[in-house]
């Protein structure tokens, strides 16, 4: 038996333990698995296992996969770094862009996606360490970014952009990554923050909160 269904099962035994712990329900938490540098028959294994949201840090990587697995209804999640020139290849394949920290690139992404689809879903990455080498918005800009990224939603609909508070302290809903090989982050942050997949903890290129703009 392949180790993806048997990882799959240990993680939701962890999410449920630490859910009804904290006193919430195991199904206030969605799981987001990171597929990058995977290969698409093991997205496919893990789909059939059960999974439907995963995310990629790559845009031509990840277009790839999205193209080749087509025909399976799955939620893909964009969660890297954003270049302009790739805005239009994100925008017309993935559901979710969990990296926005510019409103250009939001604007950008909007006239992208065009009418007539679902909307597309954004969260927006906030570098809290200050690190020069971390992308993201600072946390003093973060508020003032939001309000440009929500505009977008009445200027051009193909954005969804409705701010939503969420402190770290008082996460609304959690998203660990889990990746295919098994590691996952544990019970704690704010909307949709990740642990580093290789250490188990917050590590240097995760080390970041995200205001979900959903």
């Amino acid at each position: 038996m392949s180790s993806i269904p048997l990882n799959l099962q240990a993680v939701r035994q962890r999410i449920e333990s630490a859910t009804r712990a904290a006193g919430r329900a195991p199904q206030s938490v969605r799981l987001l698995a990171v597929s990058k540098t995977f290969p698409p028959e093991a997205v496919r294994e893990a789909a059939q296992a059960g999974l439907r949201d995963f995310g990629e840090n790559y845009a031509q990587e990840g277009v790839e996969k999205i193209r080749e697995l087509s025909a399976l209804v799955l939620t893909w999640h964009y969660i890297g770094p954003i270049q302009s020139n790739k805005t239009r290849a994100i925008a017309e394949h993935f559901d979710w862009v969990h990296s926005i920290d510019r409103a250009k690139i939001a604007a950008r992404l909007a006239e992208a996606r065009g009418a007539g689809r679902t909307e597309l879903q954004v969260c927006i990455q906030v570098n809290v360490s200050g690190e020069a080498t971390k992308s993201g918005v600072a946390p003093s800009e973060a508020a003032q970014l939001a309000k440009e990224v929500a505009a977008l939603g009445t200027a051009a609909p193909a954005i969804r952009a409705t701010a939503r508070a969420a402190r770290p302290a008082e996460p609304r809903r959690l998203c660990d990554g889990y990746t295919l090989d098994g590691h996952v982050g544990g019970p704690r942050g704010g909307d949709r923050r990740r642990r580093d997949p290789g250490t188990g903890g917050y590590g240097d290129i995760w080390r970041k909160a995200r205001l979900s703009l959903s």
